[in-house]
């Protein structure tokens, strides 16, 4: 099956690296004009030129996904540079401190839930309007597979991905009479710069030894089902949380 955007606007935030950089690529690859926003000017602007350089069209935008006013202009942005907005997923996030729960700091916790639930707010209050003006499109927010199931040392990131699901389902009984579609997907363990940076390699082989397919993910394996999830194939998937974790939640 032949996945096409031609005449798409994506918006992908965490757009510079790791899943949000392969989701950029892929929607790119199949025609659509992305918008590549990141906190991380660099990377992102190194997205947005590869995709140029290999002849797509692409905007990067830098946006603090925390920051309610940034990603209001952000799906601005997208609006006044391309005309419209069909797709968005709202990618960005942070891992956070390492700590028990009875002993995690207070601005880790403020840290993580403004990144990780209160970003992905912020990305449906404002895109979700873009999209009524255009008639309709597609949404994914990037769970986790601690979406769930818990994981010790993680209070904040799992309270934030179950409250993704949540928050996805809601707005997608909302809006899907109105042509919006909503989903929300759960990767396993992934290789992405965020997670080479945090682990050592002992930790890195115990997680591995977590998922039953005997390896971790590749971004670009992620990025597979969201495109498709955001494409015309996925018509009747609205609400949905949907798994990409190598049997890690099977066990």
């Amino acid at each position: 099956m032949e996945i096409v955007f031609d005449d798409k606007v994506a918006l992908v935030t965490g757009g510079g690296s790791g899943i949000g950089e392969a989701c950029a690529m892929t929607f790119a690859e199949g025609g659509a004009k992305v918008v590549v926003a990141d906190i991380d000017v660099k990377n992102g602007e190194r997205v947005a030129q590869a995709i140029t350089d290999n002849g797509g069209t692409a905007l990067f935008v830098r946006v603090n996904t925390a920051n309610a006013s940034d990603v209001e202009a952000m799906v601005s942005s997208a609006v006044s540079t391309y005309g419209k907005l069909d797709i968005a997923v709202n990618n960005a996030g942070i891992g956070g401190e390492p700590n028990m729960t009875g002993a995690y700091s207070l601005e880790g916790w403020h840290k993580v839930i403004d990144v990780n639930l209160h970003g992905v707010f912020y990305g449906l209050r404002y895109q979700i309007p873009a999209m009524l003006e255009n008639g309709g499109g597609a949404i994914v927010n990037m769970a986790s597979i601690l979406g769930s199931v818990g994981f010790a040392t993680a209070p904040a990131y799992v309270a934030a991905k179950h409250a993704v699901v949540g928050l996805t389902k809601s707005a997608a009984i909302e809006y899907s009479s109105q042509g919006i579609r909503i989903n929300s997907v759960g990767p396993g363990f992934i290789v992405t710069p965020l997670l080479e940076g945090a682990l050592d390699e002992p930790t890195t082989k115990a997680l591995t030894q977590l998922h039953p397919i005997g390896r971790m993910g590749q971004a670009q394996e992620v990025a597979n089902l969201v495109c498709f999830l955001c494409s015309s194939a996925a018509s009747f998937m609205t609400g949905g949380y949907y798994l990409v974790d190598g049997a890690y939640t099977s066990q």
